[in-house]
């Protein structure tokens, strides 16, 4: 699920060499929303920290060097914006509705990185997910796949 979002980003950015984030690539876009999910409930863990890198470097094959500055660029991004349109407005673009409904699930991923769900984080993935035009239900769903993955995930309530 991960990887076809990503693939899908890779696509529209593959061209573009690897040092150059400019504000508008869809990765920065990424990034900074995962910064957003990954602060709501007020501190970023290690495990969540070590996911993020995970999947940035296993999907770009960045250089720890070319990483570092894609995760400041989306961190930077995200600390300037006043709420999630910007990034969402630049992704909806360039995504299939699946391909919304796979970040949805990226975004639980690394909810669940640290073992915990907190109401923030659902509310945060709640808005972004309504932006990108993911329903509920599908909302939903991706959080219910990614809690059955997880050792001891929680499937409950929304």
């Amino acid at each position: 699920m991960f990887d076809r979002i990503l693939d899908f980003i890779q696509e529209i950015t593959g061209d573009r060499p690897h040092g150059e984030f400019a504000p508008d690539d869809p990765r920065v876009a990424f990034v900074a929303l995962c910064f957003q999910v990954m602060e709501a409930d007020g501190m970023i863990s290690d495990q969540e920290k070590s996911r993020l890198h995970d999947l940035l470097r296993e999907r770009y094959h960045l250089d720890s060097v070319h990483l570092e500055q894609l995760i400041e660029a989306g961190r930077e991004a995200g600390s300037e914006a006043v709420d999630y349109y910007r990034f969402t407005s630049d992704l909806k673009r360039h995504l299939t509705p699946d391909d919304a409904v796979a970040l949805v699930g990226a975004l639980w991923d690394l909810v669940y990185a640290d073992g915990e769900r907190s109401e923030m984080e659902d509310h945060v993935i709640w808005r972004i997910a309504d932006l990108l035009g993911v329903s509920a239900r599908d909302r939903v769903m991706e959080r219910q796949k990614v809690a059955a993955r997880t050792v001891g995930g929680d499937t409950g309530g929304d």
